[in-house]
């Protein structure tokens, strides 16, 4: 799943809710970008483009060729260095809500957007590199549900393989839909073509090389997107007289708590995000993060794939360091684009604060850069597709198909098996995104489907890691009922006006602390009553406990200092703390 940016995130996705808190929708990905921003293409711009979906598909033959086993197609035979996987940890995170959404959140609500990186992200990104990834990795399953059918039973398995699966598709959905209104805006494609033609691509480096395509291109991907948000950045900043007078214009339009991180954000302050310090904290940085960073596979099987034990755990602690710094290349443009076009998002402009983006690439950027510019958005929105349906296509090839319809098979029927389902998840894809466009806010459809999806999960996931007691039978219960409260919440309590919520912000932030609560009071009540796994069954998979997998030696040269994950995860953290610091006060 994509990135609360999953999260946000694509970091964790966001929801962005209006200043008007009489009015839910914030940010619509939804609604057609500004008909003026059709960006001045030409020839050099378009070769550009043209060469970038050449290498794609280069990438993907040059992968078919390892392709041997079904291990190497959905795992890509547990090969890949620690910097390859880091690299596409943080790519695959990088989609629609992540560039557009985090932009547009700028826009709107300044220097709070640092919070779904800082507090929304790297404690979680760390957290699954010291404490999970030992446990995923070490007990050498081939996705997140197939490590609660060790731990609980097939109930829980088959329960987290269906959800996971129909949440892949749906967020793949999203991030082809995003796409299309970009492109459409941009470029002047028709949206059903640029929903086919980018569902193309990801279905054909994916059906060639697999989960090793993917990453290889996620990689190159996260450098494109780099070369097109750096310039952005340096030109807006250079056209409002650098951070100074950027900040000088923010204070003297919107007030002083626009560049905070903070301010307003005290208990029973009232602000446009609906949300104080303590849900920040808690519905964000815990429950909406973790359960996002932790359980979400397309994120958890790109350190699958890495080639030991310490590749695996250094994994998302690599990822951590660049995800520290991106929030500036998307937080920047936004309050940039607030300072040029101050009644952005307001009915005094025909702008929204999607258009953000659009409108510093084509006031500053010129031909050349402008079509690195667009392939940096294309290659975003691809990554994130590709990121869910190549989960999607292990978790339903392996966890469903191989262990409930077709047991047994020959190895080269499940890669053959994989081939046909990744075509069928593009094509359901396809079908999502004109779902999608049905939403008046595709950020808070995103933000929402994690909120029923991933912190469920997380909660059995932390429960059953945890504590030994928990029953067999309190995955699927827990699971079942942390699910069911969450929409219960949002679609019941919250829609009908049952309880008083301020914004759609404030709303997936309760839901995800009601499935969170509900889940776990669940199985604690479960497990009471049923009994428990045998002891010797939980070697490796509960904390405390060690298997022969998680005892793997590291390779030459993984033991230098340098590569600790220790060190790696806690500087993430005191570096993350420490970039609040000039925006706390």
């Amino acid at each position: 799943m994509q990135t609360p940016t999953y999260p946000v995130t694509d970091l964790v996705p966001v929801t962005v809710p209006a200043p008007d808190l009489a009015t839910p929708l914030g940010p619509d990905l939804a609604a057609p970008l500004a008909a003026e921003l059709r960006l001045p293409t030409n020839w050099l711009d378009y070769t550009i483009l043209a060469i970038y979906f050449v290498v794609v598909l280069g990438i993907g033959f040059a992968a078919r060729r390892s392709v041997k086993t079904s291990l190497d197609f959905f795992l890509s035979g547990r090969s890949l260095p620690a910097w390859v996987t880091g690299l596409a940890f943080v790519a695959a995170n990088l989609g629609a809500t992540e560039i557009l959404g985090m932009a547009a959140n700028s826009a709107q609500y300044g220097v709070y957007t640092v919070h779904w990186y800082w507090i929304g992200a790297i404690p979680a990104m760390v957290f699954l590199g010291l404490v999970m990834m030992p446990f995923y990795y070490g007990s050498k399953v081939r996705s997140v549900p197939e490590f609660l059918l060790l731990r609980f039973d097939r109930g829980a398995h088959l329960l987290s393989s269906a959800l996971f699966a129909f949440a892949a598709v749906l967020i793949a959905g999203v991030n082809l839909y995003a796409l299309a209104i970009v492109v459409e805006a941009l470029l002047g494609w028709p949206e059903w073509v640029s929903i086919v033609v980018a569902g193309a691509f990801v279905l054909a480096y994916i059906t060639l090389g697999g989960l090793s395509s993917a990453i290889y291109n996620e990689v190159l991907q996260f450098f494109v997107i780099l070369a097109a948000l750096i310039p952005l950045t340096v030109l807006g900043l250079k056209k409002v007289g650098g951070w100074d007078g950027l900040t000088d214009s923010l204070t003297a339009s919107h007030g002083g708590d626009f560049t905070t991180a903070w301010g307003g954000t005290g208990i029973g302050s009232d602000n446009p995000l609906g949300a104080n310090w303590l849900t920040i904290v808690l519905g964000l940085g815990f429950v909406l993060s973790f359960g996002y960073w932790t359980t979400n596979f397309a994120e958890v099987q790109r350190a699958l794939s890495a080639k030991n034990l310490s590749a695996a755990q250094r994994t998302p602690l690599i990822a951590a360091f660049p995800k520290i710094f991106i929030v500036f290349l998307v937080m920047i443009p936004g309050l940039v684009a607030a300072v040029l076009v101050p009644k952005i998002g307001t009915a005094g402009s025909d702008l929204q604060y999607n258009d953000a983006i659009p409108y510093l690439m084509e006031d500053l950027l010129p031909n050349g850069v402008l079509g690195i510019a667009v392939t940096g958005l294309l290659a975003a929105f691809m990554a994130g597709m590709a990121a869910n349906i190549s989960s999607f296509n292990t978790v339903f090839t392996n966890d469903i198909w191989g262990k409930y319809v077709k047991r047994d098979e020959e190895d080269a029927y499940y890669v053959r098996f994989g081939r046909l389902i990744t075509a069928i998840g593009v094509l359901a894809s396809i079908g999502t995104a004109f779902l999608a466009s049905s939403f008046s806010n595709i950020m808070s459809y995103l933000q929402t489907l994690f909120s029923f999806f991933n912190v469920p999960m997380f909660v059995v996931f932390i429960v059953g890691m945890f504590w030994k007691r928990a029953s067999m039978k309190s995955g699927f219960w827990g699971l079942l009922a942390g699910t069911t409260a969450a929409m219960v919440n949002y679609f019941v309590l919250y829609k009908q006006d049952i309880i008083g919520i301020p914004s759609d912000q404030g709303a997936n932030f309760v839901s995800a602390i009601a499935g969170f609560v509900a889940g776990a009071v669940v199985m604690f009540a479960v497990s009471l009553f049923t009994a428990p796994k045998p002891e010797e069954e939980l070697r490796g998979l509960v904390y405390g406990t060690s298997s022969p997998g998680m005892e793997e030696p590291a390779d030459s040269g993984d033991d230098a200092w340098y590569r600790k994950p220790a060190l790696l995860g806690w500087g993430a953290v005191v570096l993350a703390a420490a970039c609040y610091i000039p925006f706390s006060f």
